[in-house]
């Protein structure tokens, strides 16, 4: 791809989008500000971000998140998005929960020390169905209705439902393609507007793209030598490119990049085949 392709790319994505979600984390006044607003905490001040890198579990399995960050009062904050609606989302951010207190608990500490884990997980449509823009899921003893606390709080958001809250005002800023909102939300509008308008962003965002397009190749290209060992090392690698460059075009029609005829021409597939494998390339 070329710098105006490149360009094209990164004006069809907002925040929504895993890709530039994460170049905007990298800033730490626009996860401020969001994390602000969702949890309707003005005062909330974060004091680190942390990396991107993926985090283990115990059986080698990574989970990276979108955005990880310590308050001032050293609670941690996790946050993902997620486009696509053919997951199981709260499993997902129970599985991603549980691999992050592992990885931020020192062993052999009191499990009073556990640190407290606030883990945010926005969405585009509203899985719970209930008409609401932000969910909290509490733990509650069923037999009385109390809630009870053990430091882990789940909040999930939705860009479908507009319900004139603060956060759901932020939501459109991260759906809309020309929505800013620079006396509300200022660090977020800058940090969107950077990547989608602006030059410098153009090229962070074109490293983004070829780190993408290199690891979906890479890891379609190792499955299909391990394929091969078995169906032949010629034929396993030319199968593994070829998982690798329809992952690439599945996951750019996922993000929104591409439209499903312009998907269905590259991989030179029907919608209706095309349709067919898709949940085979979910990311």
């Amino acid at each position: 791809m070329n710098c105006e392709e490149y360009a094209a790319w990164a004006r069809k994505l907002n925040p929504i989008d895993d890709a530039l979600f994460k170049k905007m984390a990298e800033d730490m006044d626009f996860c401020q500000e969001i994390i602000r607003v969702i949890l309707n905490d003005p005062d909330l001040q974060i004091l680190e971000l942390k990396d991107q890198d993926s985090v283990h579990n115990l059986q080698g399995r990574s989970v990276i998140l979108d955005a990880r960050c310590i308050d001032r009062l050293g609670n941690h904050i996790t946050v993902e998005v997620q486009k696509s609606d053919k997951d199981d989302h709260q499993r997902r951010v129970r599985y991603n929960s549980s691999c992050v207190t592992a990885n931020i608990t020192d062993p052999g500490s009191n499990f009073k020390d556990v640190p407290t884990l606030y883990a945010i997980y926005i969405s585009a449509n509203d899985f719970f169905g209930k008409g609401k823009t932000t969910y909290h899921v509490d733990r509650i003893l069923r037999e009385t209705g109390d809630i009870v606390d053990n430091g882990f709080y789940e909040i999930y958001v939705n860009a479908r439902n507009k319900d004139g809250s603060p956060t759901a005002e932020l939501m459109d800023i991260f759906t809309k393609d020309n929505a800013y909102n620079e006396k509300q939300f200022p660090a977020t509008s800058r940090r969107k507007r950077q990547f989608k308008e602006g030059q410098e962003g153009f090229q962070e965002m074109s490293t983004v793209m070829e780190e993408f397009r290199e690891k979906v190749i890479a890891e379609g290209l190792a499955q299909g030598i391990s394929q091969g060992i078995t169906q032949g090392i010629t034929q396993g690698i030319t199968q593994g490119i070829t998982q690798g460059q329809r992952q690439t075009i599945f996951s750019l029609y996922h993000d929104g990049v591409l439209t499903l005829p312009q998907a269905c021409r590259r991989l030179e597939l029907s919608e209706e085949e095309f349709l067919a494998l898709e949940p085979e390339y979910q990311n």
